[in-house]
């Protein structure tokens, strides 16, 4: 079983206070210091602590943009901590650096002893359902309290207004339940985040729907992983 000294790494508080640093600098940039204040006194201290962890994750994310060995890398080397990072980006859709698909499964087979480490894998899991959960949710208060315009004048947003348009339709049509449905699935992961916030969905239940799909898919994910270690195509650290 892994320490958490091993899990977290020597270096990981350096890299994260010049992550927090960079990241912050060029969120202020993007959406400028008044939207920030009247956001966060909108919404206090939680708010506030969500916001240091997304710009952490997103300073991180800068060094692997296009690089998906550096992920790994770093994924080997700062374990838990660079999963649970790595997730925020991927919840907030801006993890373009490696496929979401293939995080759960190479967390579980890096960090793992073997295929019966279940501490370790259940931890694997529980970090990325938390991590997913809270940039998910990050982009969902920003739909709810930007609109539709702000989002789609952002660079950093990747999804073009054609794209939007069916996701709006996916959630208008068969309502609350695509959210937790979308997030269990391949390739619609986090879709309905930014529809869910444009209709101004409460805050704790997209909270709890966001979690129970990203639980079941990153589930599945890891118990993939495990039959294909035990078919000999993954192996163990």
């Amino acid at each position: 079983m892994l320490s958490p000294l091993a899990l977290v790494g020597p270096d990981a508080p350096l890299a994260l206070g010049a992550a927090v640093l960079l990241a912050g600098v060029l969120l202020s940039n993007a959406v400028g210091t008044g939207k920030v204040r009247e956001f966060f006194a909108d919404n206090g201290l939680l708010l506030l602590t969500v916001g240091i962890v997304i710009a952490a994750a997103v300073g991180v994310g800068l060094f692997f943009v296009g690089n998906k060995q550096l992920a790994k890398a770093w994924l080997d080397q700062y374990g838990l901590l660079a999963l649970f990072l790595i997730l925020i980006l991927e919840g907030a859709m801006l993890l373009y650096f490696a496929p979401s698909e293939s995080l759960v499964p190479l967390g579980v087979t890096l960090l793992a002893e073997s295929a019966s480490d279940y501490a370790t894998i259940v931890a694997v899991i529980g970090v990325a359902v938390v991590g997913a959960t809270i940039g998910q949710y990050a982009l969902f208060l920003l739909a709810k309290r930007g609109g539709r315009e702000y989002l789609l004048e952002k660079r950093w947003f990747r999804v073009d207004e054609e794209q939007l348009d069916r996701f709006d339709g996916w959630f208008q049509r068969w309502g609350r339940v695509v959210v937790p449905v979308s997030n269990a699935l391949l390739f619609t992961r986090g879709m309905l985040t930014v529809p869910a916030g444009f209709a101004e969905m409460r805050d704790l239940e997209f909270v709890v729907l966001s979690a129970l799909g990203t639980l079941v898919f990153q589930t599945w994910l890891a118990a993939a992983a495990l039959y294909a270690a035990e078919l000999g195509f993954l192996g163990f650290l």
